[in-house]
């Protein structure tokens, strides 16, 4: 049985989120008082027991955006202390005469190694996250953008489909960046019409070579873990990107709310099982080791 990256994933202390530390408001993943409290790492590794996950990367969980350097550094001290995550995803407003200097000070933390800024927009308000749908084509974004690839980081990119050809575009932009699509794009839309979008969209990012993807969040929009779903969306996108540009993340404690830990691992495994042996690997693990350096 292969080893496996586990590629999104998050820890937290309450307080220091003030999505959960304030009101429950409507958000992407529905009703989530559950998870309004610590995640710690030792229960993250009580989640992933047994499951075959040997190392982890975090991804930013919306500290208030004045503390970005410091969720980071919160984050190597627990790595430290546990062993556990190997690999750090912070948070960098572009948008931010101050970018420069956060990316500069994020850096001198080992285990940092790309950056989210969540740029998903959509229609429904409940779904919407950046103030505007085109946040990453302005100037000021572009100027402190270009900064990702001196620090060797790469970015994770998180759009809906009708954000994808900018997606791609700012890809083809900075071609020595290494791009990360979140969530498989966020597929929301189950209709004939909302998949053919997904699916062009798809096709759009998956041209640009340094665009990569991951298979995340993937019971986000339809609230449990559907194995037939999620085998549907990977074989979809393995097909457009290749095996050895696909990850996989559990985007746990999130999915948390309506399953468990494992049964996300045996969905995938389950989704994966018609590849080679090779490629099995290369998303459940190589590529993952690649791309954010894990010894």
């Amino acid at each position: 049985m292969e080893p496996i990256v586990d590629a999104h994933h998050h820890i937290w202390r309450r307080a220091d989120q003030p999505w959960l530390s304030g009101p429950t408001v409507p958000r992407i993943f529905g009703a989530y008082d559950a998870i309004k409290r610590d995640y710690p790492v030792e229960e993250f590794l009580s989640d992933l027991a047994g499951t075959g996950v040997v190392k982890s990367v975090y991804v930013q969980t919306n500290w208030a955006a004045a503390r970005a350097v410091e969720e980071v550094e919160w984050v190597q001290s627990e790595a430290e202390r546990a062993g556990w995550p190997h690999a750090i995803v912070g948070f960098v407003d572009f948008q931010s005469d101050d970018a420069p200097r956060v990316l500069a000070a994020q850096a001198k933390s080992p285990l940092m190694r790309g950056v989210r800024q969540q740029l998903h927009w959509h229609e429904n308000a409940q779904y919407r996250f950046a103030p505007t749908p085109v946040e990453m084509n302005t100037t000021a974004f572009r100027k402190n953008f270009a900064r990702l690839e001196h620090h060797g980081f790469l970015f994770e990119l998180q759009v809906f489909s009708s954000q994808m050809a900018d997606g791609a575009a700012l890809a083809a932009a900075f071609p020595g960046t290494i791009f990360v699509l979140e969530h498989a794009g966020m597929p929301e839309d189950r209709s004939a019409a909302g998949r053919a979008a997904w699916r062009e969209g798809m096709r759009r990012l998956a041209d640009q070579e340094n665009m990569h993807t991951k298979f995340s969040g993937l019971g986000t929009f339809i609230r449990r873990n559907d194995p037939a779903h999620i085998a549907e969306i990977v074989a979809e996108t393995v097909e457009l990107f290749g095996a050895q540009r696909c990850v996989w993340g559990s985007n746990f404690p999130i999915e948390k709310l309506w399953t468990d830990y494992g049964s996300i691992v045996a969905a995938i495994r389950a989704a994966l099982s018609h590849l080679s042996e090779a490629d099995r690997r290369a998303v459940l693990h190589d590529n993952a080791v690649r791309l954010y350096r894990l010894a």
